[in-house]
């Protein structure tokens, strides 16, 4: 079956960082790729950074050289190291993770706010 749930949001002041986390599990299969989305109020849900299982990584344009995605295969985690934070990143984070049999998995989301 498989589902994902991520944690680590929070308020944030400008330039500073915050680390989230998503765990997937619930499945015997490996997972292909993984990746982090979000959603701004009145905006679409939009691909932040993704992963696949060798570690081929790519990135919103956005958020090149703030944000840094990893995953552990081994706990089937995946996380995203956001530094610099700007007011504009402030949004609902989505994990997604599918896995090698094409289930698909989205998490419940967590709130970042980036404010002083």
């Amino acid at each position: 079956q498989g589902q994902v749930a991520e944690s680590g949001g929070g308020l944030v002041q400008p330039g500073g960082s915050l680390r989230l986390s998503c765990a997937a599990s619930g499945s015997g299969f490996s997972i292909s790729s993984m990746g982090w989305y979000r959603q701004a109020p009145g905006k679409e849900r939009e691909l932040v950074a993704a992963i696949t299982q060798d570690g081929s990584t790519n990135y919103a344009d956005s958020v090149k050289g703030r944000f840094t995605i990893s995953r552990d295969n081994a706990k089937n985690t995946m996380y995203v190291q956001m530094d610099s934070l700007k007011p504009e990143d402030t949004a609902v984070y989505y994990c997604r993770a599918v896995w090698t049999t094409g289930a698909l998995r989205w998490g419940q989301g967590t709130q970042v706010i980036v404010s002083s």
